[in-house]
Order: C-alpha cells, then sequence, then structure tokens
C-alpha cells in the first residue's frame, strides 16, 4: 500500500511556506524555484490520489524513501544506473555515519563492564546504542538502547537524531525522567506523527545505585542472587505524545549483578515459524551470569545462531550487558 498523503502533506507546506519566504531575498533564487514547483507537484499529486506511485511503472515507491524524500518520484527498480549509483554512495555514506555514532565497545569505568553488539539486517540500522560517562565527576554511566519505527535511511536517520538529542541534553545534567522527557518534547516538534522510538534509558553510579527508565521498550533483565527478572516498561515511546510522562524504576546493583538490555531483532528472530522469544534469552542470562559482559553477549548469540539453524534474520540485532564488578 502506497503511503498515506496525510503522513506527509503537513511536512510539504511547511517547506512550501519556508520556500516562499526566502525566495524574494535570494539574487539567483532560480534552484528555490524549482525546489518550490517540486513541492507544488507533489502536493497535487496528493490531492489528484497519486502519489507515492512511480510515474514510470506505475508501481508503489518505497515508504521509507517517501519518508527521507518526500519529492520522489520513481521507485527503485525504475532508477537510471547513475540515480543506482548516487544511492549506493549516500546508503555507503550514511552507514559510515553510524558505525561513528556508536560508543566504545568492552568498556570499563565507574565500576561497570559494558559491552554490546549491534548488528544491522541492511546497511544501515533502526536500533539506537549508546553509552555515556556523566555526572560532574565523570562516576555515572548513562546507557540507552532503543530501536525507532520505520527500515532503512529513514529509520537511521531517526537514529541519528536521537543520538544528537540525547548528547544535547546529557550536558544539562537533567534528573533521568527529566532527561527522557525533555528527548520526547525533542522528537515530537521535531519529526513526522508516523515516527516514534522504544528505548530504554538506564543510570548507574559508582556506588551500584541504578535508575531505570523504560520508554514502550522489551523488558530489560536483572540478573541478581541466581534470579533473571524481567523490568517491564513504565511509559510509552517516545514521539507519540508531546505531555507524556516517564516514571523512573530504582533499584541496585550488587557485585556480579547483570543487567540485559536487548532489541527485538533477537526476540523475534524466527526459525519454521518459531521465535526466539523473550523466555529463552532470560534462560541464557540465568545459565551465563556472572560472566563478564562480553563473554554473556557472546554465548546469547552463539545460542541464537544456534536455534536460527542457518535462517536468515529480518530485522536489526542489538544486546547490551552492563555488569557490576
Amino acid at each position: 500500500m502506497a503511503i498515506s498523503p496525510l503522513d506527509l502533506k503537513p511536512q510539504l507546506l511547511e517547506r512550501k511556506q519556508r520556500l516562499e519566504a526566502v525566495i524574494p531575498t535570494l539574487g539567483e533564487p532560480s534552484e528555490a524555484v524549482r525546489l518550490l514547483q517540486e513541492v507544488d507537484g507533489a502536493l497535487k499529486r496528493m490531492d489528484a490520489g497519486w502519489y507515492g506511485v512511480c510515474e514510470v511503472c506505475k508501481g508503489e515507491i518505497e515508504k521509507d524513501r517517501l519518508l527521507v524524500d518526500p519529492l520522489v518520484r520513481v521507485c527503485l527498480s525504475c532508477l537510471s544506473q547513475s540515480q543506482q549509483r548516487s544511492l549506493e554512495d549516500d546508503l555507503d555514506l550514511a552507514a559510515r555515519i553510524q558505525a561513528a555514532l556508536l560508543p566504545q565497545n568492552n568498556l570499563t569505568c565507574c565500576g561497570y563492564d559494558v559491552s554490546y553488539h549491534y548488528e544491522s539486517a541492511g546497511p544501515v540500522s533502526g536500533d539506537y546504542c549508546d553509552v555515556v560517562q556523566t555526572g560532574s565527576e565523570q562516576n555515572r554511566l548513562l546507557f540507552i538502547l532503543g530501536d525507532v519505527s520505520g527500515k532503512g535511511l529513514s529509520a537511521s536517520l531517526l537514529v541519528s537524531h536521537l543520538h544528537a538529542a540525547f548528547h544535547a541534553l546529557v550536558g544539562f545534567d537533567f534528573p533521568l525522567e527529566k532527561l527522557v522527557t525533555r528527548a520526547n518534547h525533542v522528537l515530537c516538534e521535531s519529526v513526522l506523527s508516523t515516527h516514534y522510538a522504544t528505548l530504554i534509558c538506564g543510570v548507574a553510579d559508582a556506588r551500584g545505585k541504578l535508575e531505570l527508565c523504560n520508554a514502550g521498550h522489551l523488558p530489560a533483565i536483572l540478573m541478581h542472587d541466581g534470579e533473571a527478572t524481567l523490568l517491564n516498561a513504565t511509559g510509552v515511546p517516545l514521539g507519540l505524545f508531546h505531555d507524556s510522562r516517564y516514571l523512573v524504576l530504582d533499584s541496585h546493583l550488587e557485585s556480579g549483578d547483570t543487567l540485559l538490555l536487548f532489541s527485538d531483532g533477537i526476540s523475534e528472530a524466527q526459525h519454521e515459524g518459531e521465535e526466539f522469544g523473550i523466555e529463552r534469552v532470560r534462560r541464557a542470562v540465568r545459565a551465563n551470569a556472572p560472566r563478564p559482559a562480553r563473554e554473556l553477549i557472546d554465548a546469547i548469540l552463539n545460542q541464537l545462531s544456534a536455534f536460527l539453524c542457518g535462517s536468515p534474520r529480518m530485522d536489526d540485532l542489538t544486546l547490551m550487558a552492563v555488569h557490576r564488578l
């Protein structure tokens, strides 16, 4: 099904207003005039019911490409060779930028051992993974794992947007609830209403104090005293409602305790119609704790590989383990 014009019409109308405002100030407005004509053309196609339809083959244009560029008029299969090469270059650049945004892996700081595994299903990923030292004395660890709506380039752009938002806000040293609330405000103000993100955001200090906020994401798994406990969502995904409030779960990590975060690329991985499932992840955590974070992640990945028996993965996959030393 082609993307609904209702998803993108407000964005196009805003672009049109901005172009109309800036054109009189330009000495050489030819490019701005061309863009304005492109926007007018897209709005007319919306009104006529042809928006999202390829002008060459009359098939559907890929939704993720329309979300990135609402002016696209041709589907991937109808692009010329030069256009395909240009798109491949863009994807390669996006993948390199995304890789550069990833935090240091196998990190030891603030009394914790932190490792993650980040693997995209395609050239770019819609998962968000971050680890930041915070606090006036850099004695607290902020960690985030999330999953944005959509696929492909549009999802990777939203991941970059989330990364920029959190890194801009973390310098203010907000309490966790306020940090997530402000990030939600930024997302609501700056992206389409069709876009949102589930994520877990946590702060752990050198004394073992743990604060955790789960915004509509899969449960985290806390391994403590031989028990693997599920820590469920405490709020709705970011980007859905401007006035959303987020509850913070307070806990404590003892020496040897481990917190595991993961995306649905692992729990929803399928073999012959059966999902790997959260319970298998939970059992894997129980069986391999209190091993170091890297060893725990490798053990879970090995169990997933054995379960899949060569079946292809269909989604991005991210795991993060935070282990108290």
